[in-house]
């Protein structure tokens, strides 16, 4: 499925290349458990209070930051497209955004892409100095993850 051509004023695009094949890049996601030890940015954990993996599904989940601080942050899935897609919609606190994971095979590795859609520019303007290293630290934790299996 082709991406609709985003305004490059209110999306953030993060890449990366994964040796390990997309069902188990997938699986990663879809395992609430497995997901809550990589998701975020280095140094958060989380607790996952939801994760109904379908469209429509709610996630809610507490992030807990390095400071102490807890992120409350609650998405509905539009769209599960088993291992090759998800997309939900970020809805509260802070950002609100959409989320198109892709998955692509490629020779066995898997090319993740997260495509991050704001409501606004002004949002997007506020955001864009840390998402796109906030998302690099993610990759890195996942890559983690992934090593564990």
């Amino acid at each position: 499925m082709t991406e609709p051509t985003a305004p490059a004023d209110r999306e953030i695009v993060s890449t990366r290349v994964f040796d390990t094949p997309r069902d188990l890049v997938f699986r990663a996601f879809a395992d609430p458990d497995r997901l809550a030890r990589w998701w975020g940015p280095r140094g958060f954990t989380n607790t996952i209070h939801e994760f109904d993996l379908r469209p429509g599904g709610a996630w809610r989940l507490t992030m807990h930051a390095p400071n102490g601080a807890d992120y409350q942050n609650e998405s509905v899935f539009v769209e599960v497209a088993e291992p090759e897609r998800v997309v939900f919609q970020h809805l509260e606190p802070v950002h609100r955004f959409r989320m198109t994971i892709t998955l692509d095979d490629e020779g066995g590795k898997t090319r993740l892409t997260w495509r991050m859609l704001f409501e606004s520019a002004e949002e997007f303007d506020r955001v864009q100095s840390f998402v796109a290293e906030a998302n690099e630290q993610n990759f890195d934790r996942l890559a983690e993850e992934l090593a564990r299996t």
